[in-house]
């Protein structure tokens, strides 16, 4: 018997490893395919960022583009008909995953247009028709969790539509994010649906609270301040994870699990090391716990699967020290709540920026074949 490597490892204490990115060219080289082989990867997540990312290198979209030009497709309809297309595909080769999970893996999520981030019926309106064109079970529609991100997510739970909700960064907001999820799920019965085929997971972002608060530590610069940086993100995360524990051990949850629901798992987002004097797998190993998700980029996947030091469960037995990390960040006058919401300010506007730099792809990439140019 040889000794399981690290990404295995890291699945058998309980994390599932999805892969944060997605290209055309992954999916048509057999890049993902492999990932899933050898990387232990049983997931994808997409966002504005990756897809500009993706349209602005390479020649794998096209064929695409020239048909979408001929077609008369404004950008806008061009954009929805390529992203679709790739969470369609990586849907298909992450197939197997989901159905050997019962659905809880083999997921691919795509975006609600971030401008839609304070348009709760835009939201719920753009989840069901993104839901109706990938016409995948195993697809998710990523709702960031702003207020009204809230009403969104309880409304296209109901309608039987599994959920990533992205952008969570403050306990508070994370405890509301599952009461949405739940108060989803008791509409979803009202109205008929199975609730076992509906999941969800929600998205905790972690290296981001780092990068604002070791900022406001540097500032202060005392020594008592510089020994709390690059701490808070974990804390933060570990204490997210205890509030899930809570309230799905509460009777409200119980009762809708007991009917067939799932638990709306943590995923653990924003997992790439931002300050390179930290270790590279940080924000994998130190949040190694049962029943979550961990979204990396390929950068970070590789680390872990290289030099990964996975050492079992990392979270329940640290909830006091978590606690006295922020307890200590707030005896130094750092403010969690300004501190949270003004991440998801940040969070919103960094991805409509994003937005608009694939709208700005792909009207040149449309112009170009309209022309009979070549991208």
């Amino acid at each position: 018997m040889t000794e399981n490597n690290p990404t295995e490892a890291l699945s058998e204490v309980g994390v599932s490893i999805w892969l944060d990115d997605l290209s055309r060219e992954r999916i048509t080289s057999g890049g993902l395919a492999t990932l899933i082989a050898d990387r232990n990867v049983v997931g994808v997540t997409t966002n504005p960022t990756i897809f500009a990312s993706a349209l602005a290198k390479g020649e794998a979209y096209d064929a695409q583009v020239a048909e979408l030009a001929a077609a008369g497709k404004t950008v806008t309809e061009a954009v929805f008909e390529i992203t679709t297309n790739d969470v369609a595909n990586a849907s298909d080769i992450f197939r197997p995953v989901y159905d050997s999970t019962d659905g809880k893996d083999g997921r691919v999520s795509i975006e609600v247009e971030p401008g839609l981030a304070h348009d709760a019926a835009g939201t719920i309106a753009q989840a069901k028709q993104l839901w109706t064109k990938v016409d995948r079970p195993n697809v998710m529609i990523k709702i960031p969790a702003t207020i009204e991100g809230l009403e969104a997510i309880t409304e296209t739970i109901a309608a039987g539509i599994s959920v990533n909700v992205t952008l969570i960064f403050s306990l508070e907001r994370h405890r509301e994010v599952i009461n949405a999820y739940l108060t989803g799920l008791e509409k979803a019965r009202a109205a008929g649906h199975d609730l076992s085929t509906i999941h969800s997971v929600a998205s905790f972002f972690v290296s981001r609270v780092d990068t604002e608060i070791d900022k406001r530590l540097e500032a202060i610069g005392t020594p008592e301040a510089i020994a709390l940086k690059s701490k808070a993100g974990v804390a933060n995360a570990r204490l997210a994870y205890q509030v899930f524990e809570q309230a799905f051990d509460s009777e409200r949850a119980k009762g809708l699990i007991a009917v067939g629901a799932n638990r709306q798992r943590p995923l653990w987002a924003s997992t790439g090391v931002k300050d390179p004097s930290l270790p590279d797998t940080l924000y994998v190993t130190e949040l190694a716990v049962n029943d979550v998700v961990n979204t990396m980029p390929e950068k970070t996947l590789e680390a872990t699967f290289d030099h990964g030091a996975i050492a079992g469960d990392q979270v329940t037995g640290n909830y006091a020290d978590a606690n006295a990390v922020l307890d200590a960040l707030a005896a130094q006058g750092i403010s969690y709540d300004e501190v949270t919401a003004l991440l998801e300010k940040e969070g919103v506007e960094k991805f409509i920026v994003s937005w608009n730099e694939l709208l700005d792809t792909v009207t040149a990439a449309l112009e170009s074949a309209q022309a009979g140019g070549v991208k």
